[in-house]
């Protein structure tokens, strides 16, 4: 065994230790995970390599060379992983649009050491004395370096940046990981290089790769002694990984443009040298045109922003600020108060405004503001003109509209439109309120102290604020029409049941009337028509006097009464009004707690529908009784009846009814007044047969 296959084979057997080690210290950890199969991957490629140096025959180099790239096409992607992982102090990484990176990483080389493996060496080997085995690369090969070389100068630029971001103890710790990792792709930039440069793979130069295996193994053994664990709270700068990522994103489209050009060649191989030059021309103009898009550097920021960098704002403590300050607001002036305080405090902008539509949606009233009063509001220059561009602007914006950092000719068109109503108004940045489809207003906020521009993390925080402010108007709009609804819904329940009470004493009086003619000459009914005149007018005046105490609901007066007396008074006072009589069968009960005057309008309802069902003439009976602890009162009738149908679907809902000129809302006002006294109301009823009603009051409160 040589010095070189020694140090091959020894630099295997490291590696293999290092991910054991790594794996025995946390086994459940995903970089941990990661970092062994990293490990491994460098062990496999190491005795591959060393089993090429000692071989003895052209067939075997060529057969170890083969399995050594094909562990050496998976090395990129999986530290990739291992730097995204660590450097974002996270067990998992957070790879989000980056495992498409990954992904293509790992296709690209995979498919130069099986698709194109053919073409991936020229000859086969040749012995040197001096140098050992040569192979000489193919242009797949060629290729294939190129990008094995750029992957892993990105590795190591992430690595290089985990390090110079870290600070005392935690550089203490992570700087030997650092170092060691960079070593072993220093060393193979290093024989990569060689390769490209002399087109040829020089196995006796790769003793270096197993060199550095093992200086870098005691270093970062090292650092898993101090550190303990391999993932570390390290962030990476956004302009660091801004420039990287633009210059590895040339450098893959240059070459590209190089690999379109040399394939031109092989394809045309006459097409005449001005004409790849013109197409590499054109290909230069086309990167700088996007290189120079406002909209493509933007989501490049964006991008790196939502995967790399360090968030700038404690978003949990921002949005459990954000909860306290207006979850228990109710009104719209309160939570427009406490959003503009809380984003001229998050984004240090002395002039935050709220601008709500107004009732014509043409125009802004003002919320919420750090400056302004409502009556400067109105005041400022150019207002309505202002608001209706703006409205008219911002309905079909989605994104925030930055007055002074947009170069668009319609945001020139804007400013030139109103002059003044910006500047006075102190508007910069512009945030839609749209909750669905709908507009609801904006958020503006003025110039930042010291003019310092929101960047892109600051956008999109403030961009979900406003979203989440946009939900909460939206609920409290509608709230307030649920409000106004059910104020209305009462309203015309109320109205509905004066207007049932006073039906009720004109079917009294009507019927009075009746049998005037035929009864006048009688004292009795005389004397009966003048004290049902009077009872009437006594109640028609009760019931305005108490409408302003029913809008705010049903109120009962309950006192120690006889459910007898009440049903006794009541059906007395209903005594001549009835073709149809009324037969009593009033059992002994004890008192309860009850309001006469509601109970009276329950028994005069049951008795009106019995009455009406059964037309003129038969028997309406009404009985009272004890039962389990309740007082029970019945109205029974032999009429027509209701179907089960009706009975499940429309019985006590207001406006539902059998009778042609009915409304429905006497049994409606019955059980409510019966559920006021915490009693029940039950109905059996057949068509054709009739029906029987039984009100349930409690003896004692429950």
């Amino acid at each position: 065994m040589t010095f070189n296959t020694f140090l091959h084979f020894g630099g295997a057997l490291f590696c293999v230790g290092l991910a054991c080690f790594a794996l025995f210290r946390d086994p459940r950890s995903f970089v941990h995970r990661v970092f062994a199969v990293g490990m491994v991957l460098f062990a496999l490629e190491s005795l591959f390599t060393g089993l090429s140096v000692q071989a003895l025959f052209p067939e075997e180099v060529i057969r170890w060379q083969r399995w050594r790239l094909l562990v050496a096409a998976l090395l990129p992607g999986s530290w990739l992983i291992f730097s995204l992982s660590f450097t974002q102090g996270e067990d998992k990484p957070t790879l989000g649009g980056l495992k498409w990176v990954v992904l293509g990483i790992f296709c690209v080389h995979l498919s130069f050491v099986t698709i194109f493996l053919p073409d991936f060496f020229r000859d086969d080997p040749v012995f040197n004395p001096s140098h050992g085995w040569l192979l000489r690369l193919g242009w797949s090969g060629h290729v294939f370096y190129i990008c094995f070389l750029l992957s892993i100068v990105f590795i190591m630029m992430l690595l290089e940046r985990a390090l110079r971001s870290s600070r005392g103890l935690k550089r203490w710790k992570v700087k030997f990981l650092a170092l060691g990792i960079g070593a072993i792709f220093a060393a193979r930039v290093y024989t990569g290089s060689q390769a490209l440069l002399f087109r040829t793979v020089n196995l006796e130069l790769q003793a270096i790769n197993g060199a550095a295996l093992l200086v870098a193994g005691l270093l970062i053994l090292t650092f898993i002694f101090r550190a303990g664990v391999l993932h570390m709270d390290i962030y990476l700068s956004h302009t660091m990984l801004y420039n990287s990522l633009t210059a590895l994103m040339v450098g893959v489209y240059l070459l590209a443009v190089g690999g379109l050009a040399k394939v031109m060649g092989y394809v045309d191989e006459g097409s005449s040298l001005p004409l790849r030059a013109f197409v590499v021309f054109l290909a230069l103009l086309g990167l700088l045109m996007v290189l120079l898009s406002d909209r493509v550097r933007q989501r490049m920021k964006r991008f790196i922003s939502l995967h790399f960098k360090s968030p700038k704002y404690d978003y949990r403590k921002a949005w459990m600020d954000f909860t306290q300050r207006t979850a228990a607001l109710v009104e719209v002036k309160g939570l427009c108060d406490a959003v503009v305080k809380m984003v001229s405090e998050l984004f240090d902008s002395r002039a935050v405004n709220i601008w709500l539509l107004d009732e014509t949606q043409e125009g802004f009233k003002l919320g919420g503001s750090t400056v302004f009063s409502k009556g400067q509001a109105r005041g400022i220059s150019g207002h309505r003109k202002g608001a209706k561009h703006l409205i008219r602007l911002m309905g079909d914006q989605k994104t925030i509209l930055d007055l002074d950092g947009q170069e668009a000719s319609w945001v020139e068109e804007l400013k030139r439109a109103c002059p003044n109503f910006f500047q006075e108004a102190r508007i910069r940045y512009c945030v839609p309120l749209v909750a669905g489809a709908d507009l609801l207003g904006l958020i503006t906020l003025g110039d930042r102290l010291g003019g310092v521009p929101l960047c892109v993390e600051e956008l999109d925080l403030l961009k979900t604020i406003a979203d989440q402010v946009a939900g909460s108007l939206l609920s409290l709009k509608l709230s307030e029409r649920l409000r106004q609804t059910r104020e209305m819904e009462a309203f015309q329940t109320l109205a509905a049941f004066f207007v049932h009470d006073l039906k009720n004493l004109a079917s009294k009086l009507s019927m009075m009337l009746q049998n005037l003619p035929v009864h006048f000459e009688d004292p009795a009914f005389r004397d009966d028509a003048l004290r049902l005149m009077s009872q009437s007018l006594t109640k028609i005046n009760g019931m305005c006097s108490r409408l302003s105490l029913l809008r705010e609901g049903l109120e009962l007066q309950p006192i120690e009464a006889d459910l007898n007396e009440v049903v006794s008074t009541t059906l007395a006072g209903l005594d001549g009004v009835f073709k149809a009589s009324i037969v009593e069968d009033l059992h002994p009960i004890p008192k309860v707690s009850l309001d006469p005057e509601q109970v009276r309008k329950v028994l005069t309802n049951l008795v009106f529908n019995a009455k009406e069902a059964m037309g003129d003439g038969g028997k309406i009976r009404v009985t009272t009784g004890k039962r389990d602890g309740w007082v029970e009162l019945t109205v029974s009738d032999k009429g027509c009846g209701m179907s089960q149908e009706f009975m499940e679907q429309c019985l006590f809902r207001p406006f539902k009814t059998t009778k042609k000129q009915g409304t429905g809302i006497g049994l409606f006002q019955s059980k409510m007044i019966v559920d006021a006294h915490n009693g029940q109301i039950e109905v059996e009823s057949q068509e054709h047969k009739g029906s029987t009603f039984r009100v349930f009051l409690p003896i004692s409160s429950r």
